[in-house]
This record gives structure tokens, C-alpha cells and sequence, in this order.
């Protein structure tokens, strides 16, 4: 519980404007503790640029206010959340807040990133700093007005009262608490006077979200823009030889045909390396059009000829592959308590199983596009990125351009679940407009998607663990993957310091064909296997499935040396909480039960999945779900996220299914690739821990545990033990579904 904080913003990094016309005040603020120093604000509010702020409150002489946002908004409901902290701390009605997208800017942030649902947590201490902060400078300055004390003074909805019972508004005061030192020290609102967090607000976009407003990058123009739609290899492990682009040139509306890749061939032949570039070196085919159905048209009569560069791969290799890294000796040793073999080889029993998921798409309702302007002034770029950041600097590299002629704007984005944390589709429009210096906007099919995309890397998974005198000794976990997946921390992840011997070893296979992060990087089927794995241990062990949980981390809690990065006791609360809201192990007859408690991005979550069998197919009927994810900023947003997350995993470990044949994806659309349909969704209980706590992320961690709660349940009605995604077509190839 935080009330007095000292305030980590010096005078110069946290920016004021001293005199703003027509008067208001405008605060520059670091949503992520990262303010420069030395940042001088413009006090000419019509000559502002944006670009040279890290975002702002801005306080109107009508006492409205305006808070410019600088995070990328994927639908995680940030553009909304992150103001309302500000608002809180500020202590203005929520009614009289515009908030706007603020864009790129790496003069005064060190984060602007959407992913790994972090921008809450790194946030918190920032944002409310900031509130507080403007707060008091205003105070002062009606304090000063009135000749008292500041400490005789209380605010409410951005009115300021004095003993006396006088009243000024924040628009009366804007300009002389311009003129005033900024606090040294502030004091945050005690977590029980809140009025804004913890209240349900909606979307600060849903007005034009619904009315159909331009928001998104697919909605961005500019006079004279063209349309360019990108022919790639059709199979990784290609690249182009030769094309015949008369049938393009001939349709109506086709403006050019071009080619890129050059700069991109140049970039890696240099040495140079950026994560965020998942792409082909091969040349690419760029159809310039007047509209996007011009473009994808003109691509289409596009013939090319490709050749075979590197091998292509395809399902049946990677699962040998896999197997085989399984069941090979080169592994990395992420985190090694104890003695294994010494565990095993002492053990009563050895139970062992080994678990698989396919490849993954992220299918996002917006396709991959964006905009570019290259001039010999400026590169302007405008669209839906993870990563404007990343995106920036490898634009500059790749053009040979100073980052200060690069101007990047964020749109709102129409999903993101990892794809657009790859700026491969800013790079390629970038080159195209580069090439052809005009105004163009890039543009992807769903098939350009999911052919010519950035994957959830197949995996596999074998879990050993060892019994002992009816408990649990050891536990081993091997990882095999496609271009690796497994990283630092999730080694630290629950059972760790749960078992006295407890390894955990990786290993991968370098491929062409392009993987990323998948929504919930790392643990989106982790979870699953290793949840599905501790129910069969349970029936092993004769115990109960949530006794078994309480007690391992009860042994977490007396480890005198965890190194751990979940909390034990919050697992076993949000175990309890799910048992209790699910009334576990009480189900009505013909409603199997089945449990999963899972801690990933710095959130503890259980969830308990009940199932039905009609017509001999499993049916998701309802998911309960308890999630400590420290203070609840928006309950309205939080709640979307929870349930968005158990529908998304549901989806996927149900039903996606998608591999390569001799380096070509097997589905391009959704006629062949099954998401789960509006009359397979369940009802989502949520209920989240009441808690004081920093609050941490909820873009994510739902989705890991519900595959392994469904694959309990199916277990429960069918007695069919599924360790292979999608559930469905393991189901069938058991036949225990037609």
C-alpha cells in the first residue's frame, strides 16, 4: 500500500510548459520511469510537435483535460487503463478526460511496446507519480492565490477548496502552477480512496470503433497514395528466379510492378541483426496499384518462376526432428535442484509422457499493412506496430536514413497476439515507397497472412517425474522445438523449488521457415502439457488433484533458497478461489470437471473448465476463473481481457491445426484453418483475488491454463488421456470421437 513516494521525476525530466496559449498547462510524463533530462517543451500550444514529448497532460482554462498516450494499442485496453491512473492520481472527473494517441518517440522513452502484458506493470508507479505530481503543482497555486496553507486544501473532481470553502477550478489555476517548482515529494492516494481504478470504464475508442471512424491502420490515406500488394516465395526455403509481370501491366488500375529485397539481402549480408526482422532475403514482387482490389489483382497475374535455396520442410520432418531432439543428449540445462537420475533411478515409479502442438498462425482481424512516405525530407510511417521502436531503427538502417528524418505514427491496431511485434511488413513497405518515392500503403490478403507469416513454433514436450513412498521426487522436463522457444525465466516457473530434484533441459532445430512469439510467448501450450501431466500424476498418486497442488506449494513456501518467480501463496489462493466459484468437484451429473493452476507474464491464475458430451463430441459449457493479478485497474476491460484469453485458448487447443508440406503452409484461409465458432464458446465465470498489490498483466495469462483444464475434463467423460493439440483431431485419431 503506497501513500507518501518520492518523486523520481527531477525538474527537468519531468517537463512543464511555463506559459501555454490561451493559457493551460502541459506536463510531460514517462509512463515507464524513463524521462531524459533536458527536454525543453514548446510554450506555443499551436506549434506543438509531438515528436518531441514523451506524452502529456494537458489542462484546459474549462478544466478539461487531455492525456496523450504513448503505448501501442493492440485491444488490451491500455489507451483506456493507463490514463485512468493518471486521471485517479490527478483527481479530475473521468468525464472531462480526452485521451489521444501520442506517436514513436525515442528522444524521451525507452519503451513504447506492446507485448508480454507489461505495460501496466512497468507503468504504475510512473503514471500515478505523474497524476499526483500535477496535482499538487496546481494545489500550490491555488494555495498561493488564497494566501493559506496547500495542506488546508482538498480536491475533488479538479476543484480545489480551501478551509474556507472557496472554490477555484484547475482551469483557474493552470497558468500560475505553470510557473511554480515542481514538487520534490507527492503523496499517492491511499488504494481504498480510489474512485477512478477499480471502476469499470469503457473504451475510450468505442464510440468510433462502432461507427466505424478511421482508426485502424487499414483506414489510413493520404492524397496520391498508391496500394501495394507483395508477391513472397510461396515456400520458405525459395526465392525468386524470374517473373512475367505483362498480365499485371495490362489490368486496369496497375500503375507499376517492381521488385524488392535488395536492402534487406544488404542488411543481413552486413552482419547486421535485429530481432524483430523475421523475413525472406529473397527478391519480392510489388504490384503498385489505385486500390487494394487493383493490387491484389495485378499480383495474381503475376508468373513467377521460384527456385529451391535451402530445403524445403514439411510436418512429417519436424515431428521427427522433434522426436528425435527428445530423445537425444543435446540439451541446454536451464535450471538443475538436486540429483534426477539419482531421483529416478531410487524412484518406485517412473511416469513419463511426451506432449505436441503445431505450428500456430496468429490470424489477426486486421491483415499485416502499412504506410509509408519516403521523401528526401522525411520517412513518414503510419500503421499497426508492436514495436515502433525496433520498426524505426531498422528503417534508418536499411535506408541509410538519421532517425530524426523518421517519423512514425501508431494507428490502433485490429489484433496483434505477437504478429505485430515483427516489423516485416513496415520494412517491405518502407523499401517499396523508398524505391518508387511516393506515398504507399502495403497491403496483406489473409492468405498473404497465414502463408507468409511469423508462426508459434511446433514443440514438444517430455515430462518424467518420479514416485517415491506415494510422493513426488523428482521432475524432468525436455523441450524441443522449432528455432527454440523456452527462455530464462520459465525454468523458475512453478514446480520449481516445489521438488527436490528438478530439471529442466531445451533443445532446438534451426528451420526457414519464420517463428515468433505467439500470444502468451513460451507458456500458451506449456501450460497444457504440464497441467494435464500433474492430473495424471494426481490418479497416480491416489491423491486429490488440488490437494496435490496445495502441497507442493506449501514445499515451495519452505524452501529456505526457491529462486522462484511465482508467489506460492497467491497460486494457492487463486486455487482456492476457482474450487470454490466452481464448486469443484460437485458438478451435476453428465458435467465433467477438470482443473488447471498456472502462473506466467506476473500473473497467478486457476481456472476450472466444465464439459459436456453431446452427440459423442466434447462441449466447453463453462469456464470459472480466479486471477490475482494485484489491483483490478479497469474491471470492465480486465474482464474482456480474462475472457477473451480462456476463448482464444479454448479455440486453439480444440481445433487449430497447421503444418507445411515440402515448405508450404497447408492452409491459407479459414475454410481450411478452424478458429472456434461463436456456438462453441462457453460461459466465463471470472473472479478476480481483491488485492493492494501492483498490478500486473492480463493481455495473456488466461489463456495458458484453460488447454490443460479442458483436456482434464475430456479426460473425465471420455477416459481418454490427450497429449496432442488440437484436441479434436486426437480425439478422432483415437477414435473416441466420429
Amino acid at each position: 500500500m503506497i501513500s507518501e513516494n518520492k518523486n523520481t521525476f527531477s525538474r527537468r525530466s519531468f517537463i512543464k510548459a511555463s506559459a501555454l496559449a490561451g493559457g493551460g498547462i502541459m506536463i510531460g510524463f514517462n509512463l515507464f520511469q524513463a524521462c531524459k533530462e533536458n527536454v525543453e517543451v514548446p510554450i506555443d500550444l499551436s506549434a506543438l510537435n509531438y515528436n518531441d514529448f514523451n506524452a502529456f497532460i494537458k489542462i484546459s482554462p474549462e478544466g478539461k483535460v487531455t492525456i496523450f498516450s504513448p503505448n501501442p494499442e493492440i485491444g488490451q485496453g491500455v489507451k483506456t487503463s493507463m490514463p485512468m491512473i493518471i486521471a485517479e492520481e490527478l483527481e479530475v472527473n473521468w468525464n472531462d478526460v480526452y485521451v489521444v494517441q501520442a506517436p514513436l518517440d525515442t528522444k524521451n522513452y525507452t519503451r513504447q511496446v506492446a507485448g508480454g502484458s507489461q505495460s501496466i506493470r512497468h507503468g504504475w508507479t510512473a503514471l500515478r507519480q505523474t497524476g499526483a505530481t500535477a496535482k499538487q503543482m496546481l494545489v500550490n497555486a491555488a494555495a498561493a492565490k488564497w494566501g493559506v496553507d496547500a495542506s488546508e486544501c482538498t480536491v475533488n473532481d479538479g476543484v480545489i477548496t480551501n478551509a474556507k470553502g472557496e472554490t477555484l477550478g484547475y482551469g483557474d489555476v493552470v497558468t500560475e502552477a505553470a510557473a511554480l517548482e515542481v514538487p520534490e515529494e507527492v503523496t499517492l492516494k491511499d488504494p481504498k480512496d480510489f474512485k477512478i481504478i477499480g471502476q469499470g470504464k469503457g473504451n475510450v475508442d468505442i464510440d468510433r470503433i462502432i461507427t466505424g471512424k478511421p482508426l485502424f491502420g487499414l483506414d489510413y490515406k493520404e492524397e496520391g497514395m498508391l496500394y501495394a500488394s507483395v508477391l513472397r516465395p510461396p515456400a520458405f526455403g525459395q526465392v525468386l528466379e524470374s517473373f512475367d509481370d505483362s498480365g499485371a501491366r495490362s489490368l486496369p488500375g496497375v500503375v507499376d510492378v517492381i521488385t524488392i529485397g535488395k536492402k534487406i539481402r544488404d542488411f543481413k549480408e552486413a552482419g547486421k541483426k535485429n530481432w524483430s526482422m523475421q523475413m525472406s532475403g529473397s527478391d519480392k514482387v510489388v504490384v503498385l496499384a489505385k486500390t487494394t482490389w487493383d493490387a491484389f489483382k495485378g499480383k495474381k497475374a503475376i508468373k513467377a518462376t521460384w527456385k529451391t535455396e535451402t530445403p524445403l520442410e514439411s510436418t512429417e520432418m519436424h515431428d521427427k526432428v522433434l522426436t528425435d531432439l527428445l530423445d537425444g543428449k543435446k540439451f541446454k540445462t536451464r535450471r538443475k535442484d538436486g540429483d534426477i537420475k539419482k531421483a529416478f533411478a531410487n524412484a518406485d515409479k517412473v511416469i513419463e509422457r511426451v506432449y505436441e502442438s503445431p505450428f500456430l498462425p496468429h490470424n489477426t482481424l486486421e491483415p499485416m499493412n502499412f504506410f509509408a512516405n519516403v521523401t528526401d525530407e522525411k520517412v513518414h510511417l503510419v500503421g499497426p506496430v508492436q514495436t515502433p521502436e525496433s520498426a524505426e531503427t531498422v528503417v534508418s538502417e536499411l535506408l541509410g536514413r538519421d532517425k530524426k528524418d523518421i517519423h512514425v505514427e501508431m494507428t490502433r491496431m485490429g489484433g496483434g497476439f505477437g504478429r505485430r511485434l515483427y516489423g516485416d511488413f513496415v520494412y517491405e513497405a518502407a523499401e517499396i515507397s523508398d524505391a518508387v518515392r511516393k506515398p504507399i500503403k502495403m497491403v496483406s490478403s489473409r492468405e498473404d497472412d497465414m502463408t507468409t507469416g511469423v508462426y508459434r513454433p511446433s514443440t514438444k514436450y517430455k515430462i518424467a517425474a518420479s514416485i517415491k513412498d506415494g510422493k513426488v521426487t523428482g521432475y524432468y522436463l525436455k523441450e524441443a522445438c522449432i528455432n527454440g522457444n523456452m527462455y530464462g525465466l520459465i525454468p523458475n516457473f512453478f514446480p520449481a523449488a516445489a521438488i527436490e530434484n528438478y530439471q529442466v533441459d531445451t533443445a532446438n532445430y534451426k528451420s526457414n521457415i519464420t517463428t515468433g512469439a505467439w500470444r502468451a510467448p513460451y507458456t500458451n501450450f506449456l501450460a497444457s502439457a504440464e497441467q494435464s501431466f500433474f492430473d495424471e500424476l494426481a490418479e497416480e498418486l491416489g491423491v486429490d488433484r488440488v490437494q496435490l497442488h496445495m502441497d507442493l506449494l506449501d514445499n515451495a513456501k519452505k524452501n529456505p533458497n526457491p529462486n522462484i518467480e511465482y508467489s506460492p501463496e497467491r497460486l494457492q489462493g487463486v486455487l482456492k478461489l476457482a474450487v470454490e466459484k466452481s464448486n469443484w468437484g460437485k458438478a451435476e451429473e453428465g458435467v465433467y470437471q477438470g482443473l488447471a493452476v498456472y502462473y506466467c507474464h506476473n500473473t497467478h491464475v486457476a481456472e476450472v473448465a466444465d464439459i459436456t458430451m453431446e452427440n459423442g463430441v466434447p462441449n466447453v459449457k463453462k469456464v470459472t476463473c480466479a486471477i490475482d493479478c494485484g489491483i483490478v485497474i479497469n474491471p470492465l476491460g480486465a474482464m474482456n481481457q480474462a475472457r477473451g484469453g480462456v476463448i482464444d485458448g479454448i479455440g486453439h487447443s480444440m481445433y487449430s491445426d497447421f503444418g507445411f508440406t515440402n515448405g508450404v503452409p497447408q492452409s491459407n484461409n479459414f475454410n481450411t484453418y478452424q478458429l472456434i465458432r461463436m456456438g462453441q464458446t462457453p460461459k466465463v465465470d471470472v473472479h478476480f483475488v481483491e488485492s493492494d498489490i501492483d498490478p500486473t498483466g492480463l493481455g495473456e495469462p488466461t489463456l495458458p491454463p484453460v488447454g490443460g483444464a479442458v483436456a482434464n475434463a475430456i479426460y473425465k467423460a471420455t477416459g481418454s488421456r490427450l497429449t496432442k493439440q488440437p484436441y479434436m483431431n486426437n480425439l478422432q485419431s483415437k477414435k473416441v470421437v466420429g
